[in-house]
Parts: C-alpha cells; sequence; structure tokens
C-alpha cells in the first residue's frame, strides 16, 4: 500500500476524483481534509459538488490553515485525502504566513504517521506567465511546493482529462 501518494493536474482535469478513488482503496472510512474556504457562491457550490461526490464512507475535516495540525488529529484514523495544496497554499500566503517553514514541517513529519496520505495539487506551471506580480510569487510558490511533495512521495500521478497518468 502506498504510504504517500501525489495527484496533480490543471484545473478540472479529474484529480480530485482519481485521488478520492485511490484514498477509498487504501481503506474505509477515509478522511477528507478540505482545504478550501467558501468565500463566495462559486466556490460554495464547488465545495457542494465535491461533498454531494463523497459517501458516508468520507470523515471530514475542515483545514484552511493548520494542514500538518489536521494531519496530525486525523493519523490512525483511515487513508487521508488533502484537496487541495494550491487552495491551501493559497491560504497561507493570503495571510502571509509561512508556508515554507509549514510544507517542511508536515513532509518531515509524514514518514512516522501511521495512515497513508493522498494530496491533490495543481500544475500551475504549463501555462502563460502571469501578468501581476502576486499571480507570478503564487505560482512559484507552488511549483517549489508540489516539487517538494513529489519528491517526498512513494507515487505521483499526473490527472490528464480524467486518465491517471503515473510519473513516479
Amino acid at each position: 500500500m502506498q504510504k504517500f501518494l501525489l495527484v496533480t493536474g490543471g484545473a478540472r482535469s479529474g484529480k480530485s476524483l482519481i485521488a478520492e478513488t485511490r484514498c477509498l482503496d487504501m481503506g474505509r472510512p477515509a478522511g477528507y481534509i478540505a482545504t478550501a474556504q467558501a468565500w463566495d457562491d462559486e466556490m460554495r457550490a464547488r465545495i457542494a459538488e465535491h461533498q454531494a461526490r463523497r459517501g458516508p464512507e468520507w470523515l471530514t475535516y475542515t483545514e484552511p490553515m493548520d494542514l500538518l495540525g489536521a494531519l496530525r488529529a486525523s493519523d490512525g484514523k483511515g487513508p487521508r485525502l488533502v484537496d487541495c495544496l494550491t487552495l491551501w497554499l493559497t491560504n497561507m500566503m493570503l495571510a502571509e504566513a509561512d508556508w515554507q517553514s509549514a510544507a517542511q514541517a508536515m513532509l518531515a513529519e509524514l514518514p512516522q504517521h501511521k495512515s497513508p496520505v493522498v494530496f491533490v495539487t495543481n500544475e500551475v506551471g504549463l501555462g502563460i506567465v502571469p501578468d501581476n506580480a502576486l499571480a507570478r510569487a503564487f505560482r512559484d510558490a507552488a511549483g517549489t511546493l508540489n516539487q517538494w511533495v513529489a519528491a517526498a512521495a512513494d507515487e505521483v500521478i499526473l490527472a490528464v482529462s480524467g486518465l491517471p497518468l503515473k510519473v513516479k
């Protein structure tokens, strides 16, 4: 069984559904660590879509910032799915929190966890160069975070048009 899996892909690539399936394949119940915040109607609708897709085999933990705390709280209770790292990164950057230290602490601790974890992230480096400094800083930070997590992961899946492509 995989201890640590990363599923990456572009927007609407099917990465969340692939990650949910892989997580449930590791055991039930599974923990869903949601990092999204419902700031507007569109985001509330996206969150509702994800919730409707999940059944009673999921335990939901909502944690937009303290990802390591949510992973600690859910360890030993079955596999966990973190959806998603890029929303977590957005929350951290907007709060001007030290995302680098938080990510490094999480990656250092994960090998001691009992339960497997599946991370979902967005691949943001395939598009055009953003036209403003904040968007470029986010793109660069997401690329760095994704590289760190991919290097530590046992397996990395790239979602393309709903298909899982194993890259590691």
